[in-house]
């Protein structure tokens, strides 16, 4: 590939003075109106902490409710002004002191997270499933998450109805690093961006009321294979600055195709070694592979998926994946696109053990969100498949399997949260046997969004593949597409499986049951069939969108 291919993925920013080390030092110039989306979150995640302080215990779930709701609803309200601004086009710019990129993947991404995470606490939220608990009504999380499990301070803490309010702010905390980790331009934004919203993370998944021990299990896995991929991206953030001398993302590149000529005194031995260049590079990428859960990064996932909330397990399944490979996109084309040939071998490889691997032990898994889990695996793949196009079309039908495939998860997980038994969550592949015949319109859903995974046509799920593998057979890549295909067709097998299970085995007697749940998860699921359905059948308008949306700024 030519390299004016990959430069017609960037448009040049305006009005960007670093200042020479000699000058005078001169405050910080702060673009608050384009960095409002995350500043509105911050502010909410702050005030949700004023209210865990200061507001009685009785009326704080309806106080954070309300309160993290407005504030999704108004971060995207500011996204969409930015975008009708022009901010996407041709007013795309650096703000922040260099910091975060303005530009149409970053608003289109912010977007995409902003209304997977109103629908994803609409799950949250929910607290008709379980029976009511000495007269009070009970959510997916602990009484009190600071006390021992099975302990007698938990007991009294369920007794006296107490709730883990905290989760609302977290979850905008979380959000608010996923906003900036796609738009950060520089290594050490990405990093800051990166552990604000994975720390949140590691503690809601520790919080589920059912199977603390599980879910507490999962926490500690994901915060310590967090930690290593945490560890990988930082070193290889030393290495690339060692190598280009700066952090920023414009200059590295430039560094890497050889138009910064200047060598900072004190980096004279070591800047332009391409040693340094390549492995700090390949780092850089392990981090960012492990959030997004390919292999071999994916160790986590099926264990996290299965031990923590479900509604926390939606949420981060969507809502991580579209941050993480929209870092991942900046990173290839607007840092590193001078290592296309370089790296192209490696991706090649990880995309093709990512969509084999997750579509083969999916078929061996018998708890429905290991099932999940491992067809995200598999999702993650099919996308890494896009981003290896390396031109626009590449760019703008990952955006558009991201916006596609985060509704139809959290919508899943949603509908995962409905089928229960005395213990909880009835997540045993054999409980779903007969479901078709006790919940018709509950399994009715479920498929509608098992054929979206499997990419089966009228479903957003084949919009997204075909747009992916399309971008990709253009730039090259057709094996890549042969094998996303073979993937595609052993995926589908576990999916239907799932659907003959449920529509044509007959239910057993002491089978789970299906909870009546309030609007809220109501809402979850009828927006995240709509998405799947809209995306399906007229899928131009958004492709088109993403097309729009698919111009890098540097």
């Amino acid at each position: 590939m030519s390299a004016t291919a990959v430069h017609s993925l960037w448009t040049t920013a305006s009005g960007v003075n670093f200042a020479a080390p000699g000058d005078r030092f001169t405050a910080p110039t702060i673009e608050y109106a384009q960095l409002a989306p995350v500043l509105i979150i911050v502010i909410g995640a702050v005030l949700g902490i004023l209210v865990e302080a200061f507001v009685p215990r009785k009326a704080r779930y309806h106080a954070q409710l309300l309160l993290t709701v407005v504030a999704l609803a108004a971060a995207f309200a500011a996204v969409v002004s930015l975008a009708a601004g022009g901010y996407a086009t041709t007013k795309a710019q650096i703000a922040a002191m260099g910091a975060i990129a303005i530009d149409g993947p970053t608003l289109f991404l912010q977007g995409t997270i902003l209304l997977v995470s109103v629908v994803a606490v609409f799950t949250f939220a929910e607290r008709r499933l379980d029976p009511t608990a000495h007269g009070n009504r009970v959510d997916s999380f602990a009484a009190q998450a600071g006390t021992v499990p099975g302990s007698d301070a938990e007991k009294a803490a369920v007794r006296a109805g107490f709730a883990t309010t905290e989760v609302f702010p977290l979850v905008l905390f979380s959000v608010a690093g996923m906003l900036v980790f796609p738009a950060a331009n520089d290594l050490l934004t990405l990093f800051i961006a990166l552990e604000v919203f994975s720390l949140p993370l590691y503690l809601l998944c520790a919080v589920a009321r059912r199977k603390r021990l599980m879910s507490q299990e999962a926490a500690v896995k994901y915060f310590l294979l967090g930690a290593f991929s945490s560890a990988f991206l930082l070193f290889g953030i030393a290495l690339l600055y060692g190598y280009a001398g700066s952090l920023s993302y414009a200059t590295i590149a430039n560094v890497v195709d050889g138009s910064v000529m200047e060598i900072a005194p004190a980096l004279a031995g070591t800047m332009g070694n391409d040693a340094l260049l390549l492995i700090g590079g390949a780092m850089i990428l392990v981090g960012l592979l492990f959030k997004v859960g390919a292999v071999p990064f994916h160790m986590w996932t099926p264990d996290v998926y299965q031990g923590a909330p479900t509604p926390v397990t939606g949420f981060m399944a969507a809502a991580t994946k579209v941050a993480a490979f929209g870092a991942l996109l900046r990173l290839l084309y607007v840092v590193l696109p001078g290592l296309t040939w370089d790296l192209r071998p490696v991706l090649w490889a990880v995309a093709i053990i990512t969509m084999l691997g997750g579509a083969v032990v999916a078929i061996t898994q018998t708890d429905i969100k290991r099932l999940l889990a491992y067809s995200s695996i598999a999702h993650a793949g099919f996308i890494l498949a896009g981003v290896i196009a390396t031109s626009p079309e590449g760019v703008s039908s990952v955006l558009f399997y991201l916006g596609a495939y985060s509704f139809v998860t959290v919508g899943a997980f949603a509908v995962v949260t409905l089928v229960r038994d005395a213990g909880g969550e009835a997540t045993h592949l054999s409980k779903w046997a007969g479901l078709g015949r006790r919940s018709p319109l509950v399994a009715a859903v479920f498929a509608v969004f098992l054929l979206a995974f499997a990419g089966i046509p009228l479903t957003s799920g084949f919009s997204g593949k075909f747009a992916v593998f399309k971008a990709a057979a253009e730039s090259g890549a057709g094996a890549l597409v042969v094998v996303g295909v073979i993937s595609s067709a052993i995926a589908a097998f576990f999916y239907i499986r799932v659907i003959v299970l449920m529509f044509f085995s007959e239910p057993k007697a002491d089978g789970p049951t299906v909870a009546v749940p309030s609007p809220l998860t109501m809402t979850t699921i009828a927006v995240g069939v709509a998405v799947t359905l809209v995306l399906g059948l007229a899928p131009q308008y958004f492709l088109d969108l993403a097309g729009q949306a698919g111009v890098f700024v540097r």
